[in-house]
């Protein structure tokens, strides 16, 4: 009885394997990588060429491959928070969203980043998020250049953005 116990099983585990050898498992979801801007590529909010400022770079890639660059985390998320005001894309295709940390200039996921509001260091457009990989680097820059709040992408708001931009024509 062992024997034969012994031989179903493997027949069995044979039939499960050429079974699932044809079964497709779906591939973990693959985002977008980041992209560099070219020299003709323009900010949709302010119009200005990003190439210009790479420690500000900012894009939205979209899942159907198109790119949206930006000078700044400021304009990305007047982009993003309004998009039908600049011409753009449903959030719902959104694929990735990336920022340039400020210490190291790594591409980092917007979602994941925090950003100093209010310091003394200005964008392509004045005042500006700053965006920090972790929430020590973001302590540290706030310390160092008189950040009034540390913010995470949710927290970013419409009024914030109007008030960063006073004195901007939008």
């Amino acid at each position: 009885m062992g024997i034969i116990f012994r031989r179903d099983y493997i027949v069995g585990a044979i039939l499960l394997t050429v079974l699932f050898q044809g079964a497709k498992v779906p591939a973990a979801a693959q985002v977008s990588k980041p992209k560099v801007p070219g020299e003709r590529d323009k900010c949709p909010v302010c119009g200005m060429f990003v190439k210009d400022y790479p420690r500000w770079w900012a894009e939205i890639l979209y899942k159907d491959g198109t790119v949206v660059f930006f000078d700044g985390c400021k304009d990305l998320f007047k982009y993003y928070l309004k998009p039908e005001r600049f011409g753009g894309n449903s959030r719902k295709r959104i694929d990735a969203i990336y920022v340039k940390d400020y210490y190291n200039l790594n591409w980092i996921e917007a979602r994941s980043a925090y950003f100093v509001v209010g310091s003394d260091v200005l964008g392509p457009m004045g005042r500006e998020l700053v965006p920090l990989a972790t929430y020590e680097d973001a302590k540290e820059f706030s310390s160092d250049h008189h950040g009034k709040s540390i913010l995470r992408f949710p927290e970013i708001k419409w009024d914030l953005l109007l008030e960063l931009s006073e004195g901007e024509n939008m």
